[in-house]
């Protein structure tokens, strides 16, 4: 498991209609400030600031298909050519990493085919390649050579 150690960030967080929202920089919109949510925006400021992703190559709950069915990952990085290069799974950050949160990352890589799989819950994550058919689990979070 991979510590995070977040940055410090000034979020932008309001009261709408009795409900908490919190300000995605990203989407540019409002959205409902959950447990998922509040790691999903953490993890964004971690992977810009310390990781130092351009911002321009980080797409946010975008939808893709799978079969029939309609999916909506949670990050994906793109390379420097436009190719999904990373896809990122945030979940609460009382969820437990394990297979089955593997096994959802992994079924969005069946359409995506990226070479690197990160699955956090805000206080950890786990990293991985996927090179030749294997999964090889990782001691850090990849370079983005940008």
């Amino acid at each position: 498991m991979i510590k995070i150690d977040y940055p410090s960030f000034n979020f932008r967080i309001q009261n709408q209609e009795g409900r908490e929202t919190i300000f995605d920089p990203f989407r540019k919109i409002w959205v409902a400030l959950t447990p998922e949510e509040w790691v999903r925006q953490n993890f964004l400021q971690y992977l810009v600031q310390v990781k130092q992703y351009p911002a321009a190559l980080i797409a946010v709950e975008k939808q893709i298909k799978l079969g029939d069915i309609n999916k909506r990952f949670d990050i994906v990085v793109y390379n420097t050519a436009s190719q999904p290069w990373m896809i990122i799974e945030c979940k609460e950050m009382n969820t437990p990493l394990n297979q089955s949160v593997l096994n959802q990352v992994l079924t969005y890589n069946i359409t995506m085919q990226v070479p690197y799989l990160v699955i956090t819950n805000g206080s950890y994550c786990m990293a991985f390649q996927c090179a030749e058919n294997e999964l090889r689990q990782l001691g850090e979070i990849p370079v983005n050579e940008h």
